[in-house]
């Protein structure tokens, strides 16, 4: 067994991995090929504190848990399940396949504002520089941005999932929330 410290994400099969997912409102994060540790760090912290039940990364052009990943998450990468897939468009059809209703990130989506999450919710956030790839976003049930009124054009990786995760238990009744 590795150290805590050089551990990779579990090798376990995504579809035994969603059968130990349980509760009325489960929420899982796909990370689209996201390639900055420091950003796959602040992730894992923000999924912990949201009490994200999984975090799915690819095991191709992405960035694996190093240990520069486990310092950004703050030791919270201990508690949050993360498990690499050949395959996200195919994790999107399985989770799809669950119930889980798909939620891509993107700066052409709509309002988040204007949205409800219930039941199971599954986000997916792209990589830093191109967003979700085309396959991906095609499969997502909707597109949701994040509204904001500044200069530059979008939020950085690791903000916009802490925003949404924020939103989506906020909505959920999430406990410290009322």
């Amino acid at each position: 067994m590795l150290p805590e410290s050089s551990r990779s994400p579990e090798k376990r099969d995504l579809r035994e991995a969603l059968k130990t997912i349980g509760g009325s409102n489960p929420l899982i994060l796909l990370l689209d090929e996201l390639n900055d540790p420091h950003n796959l760090g602040a992730i894992l912290r923000s999924a912990d504190q949201f009490a994200v039940d999984l975090v799915v990364t690819t095991v191709r052009r992405s960035v694996s848990e190093t240990p520069a990943v486990i310092r950004a998450s703050a030791g919270a990468s201990r508690y949050v399940p993360i498990i690499a897939v050949a395959n996200l468009v195919q994790a999107i059809d399985l989770c799809k396949s669950r119930d889980y209703w798909i939620y891509g990130a993107d700066a052409g989506g709509l309002s988040l504002d204007k949205q409800t999450f219930q039941g199971p919710v599954a986000l997916v956030m792209g990589g830093e520089h191109r967003g979700l790839r085309r396959l991906v976003r095609e499969r997502c049930d909707l597109l949701v941005r994040i509204p904001a009124g500044g200069h530059v054009d979008s939020f950085n990786v690791s903000v916009a999932a802490g925003i949404l995760l924020y939103e989506v238990r906020r909505q959920q009744g999430f406990p410290g929330f009322s």
